[in-house]
C-alpha cells in the first residue's frame, strides 16, 4: 500500500439518504429503533436502492474525471451514520448503479460531520440538518439535501438531456456574507437598496460557498478546448440598484459565473427549472421548499435567517 494520491481539485462529502432513497429503511429507524433497522438492512442488502435526491448530481461529478482524462481529478465520498453491517447495501448499491465511489465512513450512529472536516471537503450534502450545521460551523459547504416528491424523482432518475453540471446559487448568506441581508430585515428594502448602492465598489465578505465556486471555476478555465462541462449560477432576489455591489464582488475574486438572474423579488423556482439545475442552494427554507418542486435544492442554515 504506502501510496500517497495526488490530492483531488475537488472533494464531495455525501450521506447515504442524500445519494440514495432511504425513507423506507430510515422509518424502521425512526418507528422501531436501532436493532429492527439493523435486521431491516441485513435482510435487504442485497435490494437495490434506488437513486436519491443527490445521485444525478453525483453522476455527473465522477463523470467529470473521463471528461479529464486523469489530469484532474474530482473525488465523491460517502459519510454514514450505519456500521459496516449496514452499509454493505450502500456499497452494493453504489456498486449496482457503476457509481466510481471507493472511499467512505460508517461511524455507526455517530455524526459524521467531522470527516468532512478532515478530507478538507470543499462540499458536504447530507439529510441531517445537525450535522450540516455542525459542519458549516467547521468551515466547510453545507447543505441539507430537501426532500423530493415522487414527481420530481422522476425528473432526477430519467435520463438526463445533458451531461453538463448545472449549479446553481443564492447569494447573500451562501456565496457572500449576510451582512447586507442583516441590513434588510432590520431596516427595511428602501434602506437595503441604499446601503448597497452607498457600497457598490466595495467586494462583499465571502459566504460559505466561496471555496466551492472557486473550484468549480478553476475546473471550468482548465477544462479541454471547446467543452463546457460545468455551468454556474447566481439566482438571488436581488434587483437594481443592488446588483452592482455583486457583479464587482465577483469580479474582485476573480470568479466567472455564467448566468446571473437579479429576479428583484420574483419565486426562483420557474427560474431554476428553466435552467435546469442539478443542485441550488440557498439560506431561506421557503426558498429552498419551492425550488425542491422542480429541482434539487439544498437549504444551507447560515446567516441572519436562520438566527434563533
Amino acid at each position: 500500500m504506502g501510496v500517497i494520491e495526488t490530492r483531488p481539485a475537488l472533494v464531495v462529502a455525501i450521506s447515504s439518504r442524500a445519494l440514495f432513497d432511504l425513507d423506507e429503511s430510515h422509518q424502521v429507524f425512526q418507528q422501531q429503533g436501532v436493532d429492527a433497522y439493523y435486521e431491516y438492512q441485513i435482510q435487504h442488502e442485497d435490494d437495490v436502492l434506488a437513486p436519491g435526491v443527490a445521485f444525478s448530481l453525483v453522476r455527473k461529478l465522477l463523470n467529470l474525471n473521463e471528461l479529464f482524462q486523469g489530469s484532474i481529478k474530482v473525488e465523491v465520498v460517502l459519510l454514514s451514520r450505519n456500521s459496516a453491517d449496514t452499509g454493505l447495501r450502500v456499497f452494493n448499491s453504489i456498486e449496482h448503479h457503476g457509481l466510481d465511489i471507493t472511499r467512505a465512513a460508517f461511524t455507526g450512529g455517530r455524526s459524521p460531520f467531522e470527516y468532512a472536516s478532515v478530507l478538507d471537503a470543499h462540499l458536504f450534502l447530507s439529510a441531517d440538518s445537525d450535522d450540516v450545521a455542525r459542519a458549516l460551523q467547521a468551515g466547510v459547504a453545507a447543505a441539507t439535501i430537501a426532500p423530493a416528491s415522487l414527481e420530481d424523482t422522476q425528473i432526477q432518475t430519467k435520463e438526463d438531456e445533458a451531461d453538463q453540471l448545472r449549479i446553481a446559487f443564492d447569494g447573500d448568506a451562501v456565496l457572500f456574507s449576510d451582512e447586507a441581508e442583516r441590513v434588510f430585515r432590520q431596516q427595511g428594502l428602501k434602506a437595503f437598496e441604499a446601503s448597497e448602492k452607498a457600497a457598490a465598489r466595495r467586494p462583499l465578505e465571502a459566504g460559505p460557498f466561496r471555496r466551492f465556486l472557486e473550484v468549480l471555476h478553476q475546473l471550468q478555465t482548465l477544462a479541454p478546448e471547446g467543452t463546457a462541462p460545468i455551468r454556474t449560477a447566481l439566482v438571488t432576489a436581488r434587483g437594481a440598484p443592488a446588483h452592482e455591489r455583486v457583479i464587482r464582488t465577483l469580479r474582485t475574486w476573480g470568479i466567472r459565473i455564467d448566468e446571473a438572474l437579479f429576479l428583484g423579488g420574483m419565486d426562483k423556482s420557474a427560474f431554476l427549472k428553466a435552467f435546469q439545475a442539478d443542485i441550488f442552494f440557498d439560506d431561506q427554507t421557503h426558498h429552498v421548499e419551492s425550488a425542491a418542486q422542480f429541482v434539487p435544492a439544498g437549504h444551507v442554515p447560515h446567516g441572519v435567517a436562520n438566527k434563533g
